[in-house]
């Protein structure tokens, strides 16, 4: 694991988490079990505090931040795509952040809320629970609906699976 001190604040990993070496998680970090934090991704709680809740997946490429003294707080079974730029406030659970997305400070993305890949949520915007957004600067495009969640929790417990597979088998050669 890439865990870094930074001055007295120390990250804290939870079971059945998976961090990859190539990840960098600094700070004021708190990830709950089972999460899934993928390669190349930069978890910076050095000036402020971040929470990731169980089951949740940070995947490849991605970068969590938050301005000094705040406090990014991800709620359980959140899923981060790759490349994702997230400076937010909160993410509630269930939710899912597209492929290269950014997520401005002060954002609140609500539960089983779907942002799509590219999109972008500027400074203090307020996304509903079950609503789907898309866009430059995002619209509110549609529901979330039962089959949406299927498939999303589908998908969560793929890289909850990982979490727990990957110390075991992935090697390198």
């Amino acid at each position: 694991m890439a865990l870094y001190r930074y001055g007295d604040r120390i990250p804290q990993i939870g079971k059945n988490s998976y961090v990859s070496d190539s990840a960098r998680v600094i700070g004021d970090v708190t990830i709950g079990d089972n999460c899934y934090i993928g390669h190349g991704a930069v978890v910076r709680g050095d000036y402020g505090k971040i929470i990731i809740g169980s089951g949740s997946a940070i995947e490849e490429n991605c970068t969590l931040h938050i301005r000094p003294n705040g406090v990014l707080e991800l709620e359980e079974s959140v899923t981060v795509g790759h490349g994702a730029i997230i400076h937010g406030k909160l993410i509630k659970s269930h939710a899912v952040i597209g492929i290269g997305s950014i997520i401005g400070f002060d954002v609140v993305i609500g539960s089983w809320a779907i942002v799509a890949e590219g999109s972008l949520i500027p400074k203090g915007n307020i996304i509903p629970d079950e609503k789907i957004t898309g866009g430059v600067p995002f619209k509110i495009i549609g529901d979330v609906k039962q089959k949406h969640k299927d498939f999303w929790t589908y998908g969560k417990q793929l890289y909850v699976d990982l979490a727990k597979e990957y110390p075991e088998k992935f090697e390198k050669l």
